[in-house]
């Protein structure tokens, strides 16, 4: 297989990967650990797949963008790096030999935040990423549907990652994840897939406004969709704030989710 093709499956494993291991009730406490590997494994093949990139790290000129890219590249890195420790600190299933190297209690809740700061990353990630494939179409008509659609989907992904207490686990409020085992199936991975929309919009829009070349109009209507989105997410909180929200499971009942 040619390693263009082999770096764009590896991404979509990844991508995929992720979604389930932030749906916890999807997989359970074997498989979770299991894809943990497999995201490590894949990960690692990731990063050679793309050793040029690192090979010219220290070439040519930052922008801002390309100086953005780098440090969300390397804050994700890092964050999965120290999220599989903790994870591998956790295990049960899949490596429990290698376990309890660390406090269980600071391992869990360190696993915690990690995990949600590496959904967010990588939907930036992800993002800053999008304007390149999608400078194939031409079509004004499909571009302004499609930047429509994404609005919306990025406002009821914010709602949706308020909702879930998101912003509690990315900045260590909380020791354990309340998760809602009475979800079904379809909901828990529509959620996770709405909250990784909102954040690749957000790091699409924000390569427009980090674009060297891009014009101050793109520039405006990318701020502006930002804030539509912003709007979005916050209006459906407060509408539907009490009559939607999160199941929370007392402490000693709740499982921290990568």
């Amino acid at each position: 297989m040619p390693e263009k093709r082999t770096r764009q499956v590896v991404d979509i494993l990844l991508s995929v990967g992720l979604l389930l291991m932030m749906s916890y009730q999807v997989t359970g406490e074997a498989w979770h650990e299991w894809l943990g590997i497999g995201m490590t494994a894949l990960m690692i093949l990731h990063q050679i797949l793309n050793r040029k990139w690192y090979a010219a790290l220290f070439k040519g000129r930052y922008t801002p963008l390309r100086a953005a890219q780098t440090l969300i590249n390397a804050a994700l890195m890092i964050c999965f790096i120290l999220t599989a420790l903790c994870g591998v600190n956790m295990s049960v299933h899949a490596v429990p030999f290698l376990s309890e190297f660390m406090r269980a209690s600071l391992g869990r809740r360190l696993h915690l935040t990690l995990s949600h700061w590496c959904f967010v990353l990588m939907g930036l990630h992800l993002g800053l990423h999008v304007p390149a494939m999608l400078k194939g179409v031409r079509s004004q008509g499909a571009r302004r549907a499609g930047w429509c659609v994404s609005v919306l989907t990025a406002g009821a992904g914010l709602w949706v990652f308020t909702r879930n207490r998101y912003p509690d686990y990315l900045f260590y409020r909380v020791p354990f994840a309340f998760i809602n085992y009475d979800k079904a199936i379809p909901q828990v991975l529509l959620e996770a897939l709405l909250i990784a929309a909102a954040w690749v919009f957000i790091g699409a829009q924000t390569h427009t406004l980090l674009a060297h070349r891009a014009e101050r109009r793109k520039r405006l209507i990318s701020i502006l969709g930002i804030l539509l989105a912003a709007a979005i997410g916050l209006g459906l909180t407060f509408a539907l704030t009490g009559s939607l929200t999160v199941s929370a499971l007392p402490e000693a009942d709740s499982l921290t989710a990568a």
